[in-house]
């Protein structure tokens, strides 16, 4: 059967910019994501630059990766600076008991993340320990990346090597307060965010957006009171300084069942479109964080980021438990397809994201083993609506949409969203269904456009993945897409995502 959906696009209609850190990532001491990911030192056969390894960077500059964020997680709330800086076979060990109680050396510490962030092009999102830290442990370090003269931090940074500060545009206080970073209540972590926000601040031309941390999914509560604490500083939402700029939320996405409740490659249908409901599910958790923002600082002077995000299932048979190593499947690219159609929705308040994780965990762009490395098929998502990088929403307005009932809510089993830059525009388009096939009519309205390039991603099923043996099972590939008479057709298979390019007259 081929199902049908109705749109329009009006491209002459544009609203808010989709800001490009929506598009970041998160690398956590966790797993294999730094060592054996990232980090394979400077010893290794494997191809690589001062340690870093060199396919990894090669492969997320192909995706103009905007951000990293770093070292955690919960292992931010662990970690103390100074024990990844000076020469590596001077630095202690540690152990990393959140993530498999194994024992790190420390090589992968503050200059090697930014030297990794230089060879991406991406800014620093350094996360600060809150938990078992202290705020001046946060505010030297700050100090330490930012600061250009002869104050004492700058002088231990230029006796490790780096004589030039910094940029360091994302700084983060604390992680999961509410659980891993301390078992606070909402209350106490307001107050402490406004203390750490006080002290961390930028030096010289770099201007820090500090981010505090924020509510685990549909947490209203803990939303408020980040929102009433500041609102608390006098004119802080009517130009006053802010304590902070930016909190956060933290999304996982399951079937419904829990997280790490199921496998990431054997699931039934049902677990399927449960799955895409419950990613489906952030528009409402963020049209609710954003409604308590709106309520308390109606000029929009502090944004919302998810900067956890992505599906968490059992890890592959054989593996650590605690290293969250998990294959990824077509069914995790619509996922990510639905939360960026959703991001970019909100983009109002919406500054960033960030996937977790960027390497060898959870939903994960790359897969290594040895040598090998391997693309998955999230990996491609972000490849394919890179184009929405900073382009400006376009007014898009599906009109009709094949459905399922799940549980006791309709699934639209087409999510689709646009974006516009100079005379160029960019339609996603997801098709959820397990089974049909979909074609998509999308009226085009306000200007003539032609199609550049279409192109589509999907599998021989929604468990399709890429491995070793077979790295392009799913990858992207030309799909038949026409402009006639201001109407764009274009089939879609089942379970698959797709982008189309246009050029605008």
């Amino acid at each position: 059967m081929t199902a049908t959906v109705h749109a329009i696009v009006d491209l002459d209609v544009t609203g808010h910019r989709i800001n490009r850190h929506i598009y970041g990532h998160f690398a956590e001491h966790l797993g294999r994501c730094i060592y054996d990911g990232f980090w394979v030192g400077e010893d290794s056969e494997i191809l690589n630059v001062r340690g870093i390894r060199s396919d990894i960077v090669e492969a997320l500059r192909a995706l103009n990766i905007p951000n990293l964020r770093w070292p955690g997680g919960c292992f931010a709330d662990t970690y103390h600076w100074r024990d990844g800086i000076g020469p590596r076979d001077e630095r202690p060990r540690i152990a990393n008991t959140n993530w498999g109680d194994v024992v790190e050396n420390n090589h992968f510490g503050t200059h090697e993340f930014m030297d990794l962030c230089e060879m991406l092009g991406a800014d620093a999102y350094v996360n600060g320990n809150v938990a078992s830290g202290t705020v001046q442990e946060m505010a030297e370090w700050v100090e330490y990346l930012t600061r250009g003269d002869d104050s004492p931090m700058a002088r231990l940074r230029r006796e490790n090597g780096r004589d030039e500060p910094w940029d360091v545009p994302f700084w983060g206080i604390g992680n999961e307060p509410w659980g891993c970073g301390g078992n606070m209540t909402a209350e106490y972590y307001a107050n402490e965010a406004r203390r750490y926000g006080h002290f961390s601040r930028g030096h010289g031309e770099n201007k820090v957006t500090r981010i505090a941390a924020g509510a685990s999914d549909d947490d209203l509560n803990w939303t408020r009171a980040l929102m009433s604490s500041a609102a608390d500083c006098a004119g802080c939402m009517t130009g006053g300084d802010l304590p902070y700029e930016a909190i956060t939320f933290h999304y996982y996405t399951h079937s419904g069942e829990g997280i790490n409740t199921e496998d990431a490659t054997r699931f039934t249908d049902e677990q399927h479109y449960g799955t895409i409901a419950h990613a489906a599910d952030i528009d409402r958790v963020i049209r609710g964080h954003v409604a308590v923002m709106d309520s308390y600082d109606p000029n929009d002077r502090m944004s919302l980021i998810c900067d956890e995000w992505g599906t968490w299932w059992n890890v592959e048979e054989g593996t650590n438990p605690g290293f969250l190593f998990q294959q990824n499947t077509v069914r995790d690219a619509l996922v990510a397809g639905i939360h960026f159609d959703i991001f970019h929705k909100h983009a109002r308040r919406i500054s960033m994201a960030n996937i977790a994780q960027t390497v060898n965990v959870l939903q994960a762009m790359v897969l290594t083993d040895g040598e090998s490395l391997v693309l998955t098929p999230t990996y491609h998502v972000f490849e394919m609506n890179k184009g929405h990088q900073d382009a400006l929403q376009l007014a898009t307005h599906l009109r009709e949409t094949p459905t399922r009932t799940v549980g006791k809510k309709e699934l639209e089993l087409v999510s689709m969203s646009a974006s516009a830059k100079g005379d160029t525009a960019l339609i996603s388009l997801t098709n959820v269904s397990v089974d049909e096939e979909c074609t998509a009519t999308v009226d085009l309205r306000g200007r003539e456009a032609r199609v550049a390039r279409a192109r589509v991603l999907t599998g021989d099923g929604a468990d399709a993945y890429n491995d070793a043996e077979t790295p392009d099972r799913v990858a992207p590939r030309a799909l038949d897409a026409v402009v006639r008479d201001g109407v764009l057709t274009a089939t879609l298979p089942p379970h698959a995502f797709a982008t189309v390019e246009l050029e605008l007259a």
